[in-house]
């Protein structure tokens, strides 16, 4: 029995995987990008967000998930998603790839407004199920991540790690990541206590995040 804090999440039953891969496998259509609370559509149904610093590979993620390569734009600029970006998993999921953080090239007041725009949403939002955070494998948690894992705490918002570009280290350095990112999330409530480790490029961890979100309620 695996007594490990945070251990990884078990890939997912028959049932749970094809609900997953129905979900994903039917239409997926961008609905809006929004600036502004007042522009958020109707909370008519379970939603999920992605987080992350900029360049933590969002965008890939999102659009290994979905089959889709260019349903995110990804961009080796950091800070180049600036609204909330809302998906719709057929009629029955929004998927909302949010704004990146921790960028250093943008201005001063657009990252502040951004800022605000986040906390609302993630403190505002009673059709969120779960948040899940993107922490790259190569890096672990940065002291950039503790602003949003801290807002998460305290908006009583669920999260989830998820580490990207598993494919990019070796065995000991996932082994060090895993250990320093269990350290860390031990100080967060709101953390799910299980983490999920993918490869966008490899499709590592995919099905298992897919049949994650279908089985949310």
């Amino acid at each position: 029995m695996n007594m490990l804090p945070f251990p990884e999440t078990p890939a997912p039953e028959d049932e749970a995987r094809e609900k997953g891969r129905l979900l994903f496998a039917g239409p997926v259509t961008f609905v809006k990008g929004v600036v502004a609370m007042s522009g958020l559509p109707p909370a008519d149904r379970v939603e999920v967000c992605f987080a992350g610093r900029s360049n933590v590979g969002k965008s890939s993620l999102i659009n290994a998930l979905t089959g889709r390569k260019t349903l995110a734009r990804a961009s080796n600029t950091p800070g180049r998603t600036q609204e909330i970006n809302y998906f719709a998993l057929g009629e029955e999921r929004y998927m909302v790839d949010l704004p990146g953080y921790g960028y250093a090239e943008a201005p001063v007041a657009i990252v502040a407004k951004w800022q605000a725009l986040l906390k609302s949403y993630l403190a505002g939002r009673q059709t969120l199920r779960r948040a899940f955070v993107l922490i790259d494998m190569r890096h672990g948690v940065k002291a950039v991540d503790a602003e949003i894992l801290a807002l998460l705490d305290r908006s009583a918002v669920t999260f989830q790690v998820v580490l990207t570009k598993a494919d990019k280290i070796n065995r000991a350095e996932r082994e060090a990541t895993l250990a320093q990112v269990r350290g860390a999330l031990a100080k967060h409530p709101a953390a799910y206590p299980e983490l999920v480790v993918t490869s966008s490029e490899k499709g590592e961890g995919i099905v298992t995040l897919r049949a994650i979100i279908a089985g949310l309620e």
